[in-house]
């Protein structure tokens, strides 16, 4: 048998405190008002999620300004009126030619990149004619403007190192380029240096790049290396400062990811996007593990500030890379409907990857739903409300007593997805249908859809003004009689097969969980830390007395069904539906961290449970 080790507490208090503004988000009742502005600056973009066009997804580095033209034109005519309007140029814009290969210097720092006598990077004119001479991006940002759009670039954190090899001087100051670098580069591009900001000098040379960002027309800027694998804070604050004094108003997003949860409170402070997974691709298990990430940060979205899971890659892609060959996205039909709903459900940024010339119908309809569309662009209170392989998300309708409800299925098989409305604070409801427009009738109780193998619905549902508001699911502690302390996971884990042990109360999330009808006269017993069941580990085969009691990600198994047994005096034994043995303390312990296992149900202590609401 084995048994959690004991850890300090304060350490566990640490870690608990980590995820207790995230997983409080699960309780059924709870409203937050993640709409708030974000806090450090507004510089009056990005007031809803931004929508628009990057290039990386089909063309790699080696996009041409060609290909960003018939973008512009393609978004003008088809994509502009439904609220699309950034076109982004990523990455490697100032590096020569066009090819597959990746765009790194030897260590003789050749190709030499187009760059100033300052240090400031300027594009490619083979595949940027217009930018000759001393044009830069302006005639091409010019263009775009033209058609209704806006216009973005990608940079990489830093200055170049030809620059500081050069040592050339920084625009207005007596400074030269190798007194500002700190040495540090990207793993997988090695053009640049990261910039010391504990000299001013540094911060000179962000502004002038962003002076003549400006003088170029960008309105959008996309920074890598930045955000992970290493958060690098004072050069955020230093791209921030450099945008303000700029004078002229432009998107800050960061990449890649994972950006730390922990840098959350700065981040949302000093960047209008931020990435919090690395790159996406067109795979189910890239998209499957967004759910988790994208709940972890609802607590940092608020207008002006929003966390980001990537562009959307879907439509042609990779026609130069950078992983695989040319084709169209590998998602299925449901599995692409499913990355657009998750992405609105928490008003992410809408960044389309794929090369919009070549869409197809199935494509451009994703793009142009407009009751899809808004809730991306005007909902609030976004969160999770139910976890697991068959999850429920839900978001309010601004100046209306409506909600907004997704269901996910993230299983391979058509499943059941259902929620109950009394934990959106709805009765009677009439329930449209946002993808096909259908009206879908009243629907009261228990609201339940089958869904196909990874897809997803999305549905506004318009509370009936006479239907009084159900109260919301209630939260339990469970008690051990022997020993006073609460069912609980150990170290608030949020994985499978983390044990579940008894604890001293702590008030954390992990310590709570909700009682899901399963039938029978059974119950699912949901952490509300992590949306996990209440599992004897190993399925239903495991039937042995000292088996392992741990959580598990929801399924329809009986070794996660529970019957409440009456013992009186306050107390109950929970009873597992699959061997009929009881949940149990191992050994009667009374220590922090003692595992809970099954066992034959008998008269001990250890075995009665106190159910109490909370």
């Amino acid at each position: 048998m084995s048994h959690a080790r004991t850890r300090p507490a304060k350490r566990r208090r640490l870690a608990s405190a980590v995820l207790a503004a995230v997983t409080l988000l699960l309780t059924a009742g709870l409203v937050v008002h993640p709409q708030e502005r974000a806090l450090a600056w507004d510089n009056g973009v990005a007031s809803t999620p931004p929508m628009g066009w990057n290039s990386y997804d089909a063309f790699n580095w080696s996009v041409t300004e060609a290909d960003v033209r018939a973008n512009a034109d393609y978004m003008r005519d088809n994509l502009r009126q439904h609220g699309w309007q950034y076109i982004v140029i990523d990455w490697a814009w100032y590096y020569p030619g066009r090819h597959n290969n990746s765009p790194n210097q030897d260590a003789n720092l050749q190709p030499r990149l187009r760059m100033d006598a300052n240090g400031r990077l300027l594009p490619d004119t083979t595949r940027f004619p217009s930018a000759a001479g001393a044009n830069g991006f302006k005639p091409l940002a010019d263009y775009v403007h033209a058609q209704g759009l806006k216009f973005g670039v990608h940079l990489m954190r830093g200055i170049p190192r030809q620059a500081v090899a050069d040592n050339v001087p920084i625009l207005g100051t007596s400074c030269r380029a190798n007194q500002i670098n700190n040495s540090t580069t990207a793993a997988w591009l090695n053009l640049m240096w990261g910039l010391n900001m504990s000299n001013s000098c540094a911060q000179a040379y962000l502004d002038s790049v962003f002076q003549l960002l400006a003088g170029w027309g960008v309105d959008f800027v996309k920074v890598d290396d930045i955000a992970a694998p290493t958060y690098r804070q004072a050069e955020v604050d230093g791209y921030r400062l450099a945008i303000q004094r700029s004078g002229r108003p432009m998107v800050l997003s960061l990449s890649p990811g994972p950006t730390p949860v922990a840098g959350g409170p700065h981040v949302q402070a000093n960047a209008h996007m931020w990435r919090i997974v690395n790159d996406l691709w067109d795979n189910w298990s890239a998209l499957d593990a967004l759910f988790d990430p994208l709940r972890n940060w609802t607590p940092y979205r608020a207008t002006g500030a929003w966390p980001d899971p990537d562009m959307i890659p879907i439509g042609r892609l990779s026609k130069y890379g950078p992983v695989g060959s040319p084709r169209y996205s590998g998602l299925t039909p449901d599995e692409q409907r499913t990355l657009m709903t998750l992405w609105v459900i928490n008003r992410a940024p809408l960044m389309w990857g794929g090369n919009l010339v070549e869409n197809r119908a199935a494509e451009l309809a994703l793009m142009t739903n407009a009751a899809v569309l808004a809730v991306d662009q005007n909902s609030a209170n976004n969160r999770q409300i139910t976890a697991g392989t068959r999850q429920v998300w839900a978001a309010d309708v601004p100046g209306t007593n409506h909600r907004y409800l997704a269901l996910f299925n993230r299983e391979g098989a058509t499943a059941n997805v259902s929620v109950n409305l009394a934990e959106l604070g709805v009765g009677s409801a009439t329930v449209t249908d946002l993808w096909s427009g259908a009206n879908l009738g009243t629907a009261g109780g228990t609201f339940t859809r089958s869904l196909p193998a990874h897809g997803s619905g999305l549905y506004r549902i318009a509370t009936q003004a006479t239907t009084p508001t159900p109260p919301a699911t209630p939260t339990y502690t469970l008690t051990a009689r022997h020993s006073g302390k609460l069912l609980d996971v150990y170290n608030a884990a949020l994985t499978d097969g983390a044990n579940a042990v008894q604890w001293a109360a702590n008030g954390q999330s992990n310590q709570r969980w909700q009682f899901r009808d399963a039938g029978g006269g059974y119950y699912q017993v949901v952490s509300l830390n992590s949306g996990k069941c209440l599992d004897v580990y190993g399925g239903t085969s495991a039937t042995a007395d000292g088996v392992r009691v741990v959580q598990w990600t929801c399924g329809t198994g009986a070794n996660q069904h529970w019957r409440i047994q009456d013992l009186g005096g306050g107390y109950s034994q929970l009873v597992a539906r699959h061997s009929g043995k009881c949940l149990d303390v191992l050994n009667a312990a009374t220590t922090d961290g003692a595992q809970a296992v099954q066992w034959t149900c008998g008269s001990g202590a250890n075995q009665h449970w106190q159910r109490s609401q909370v």
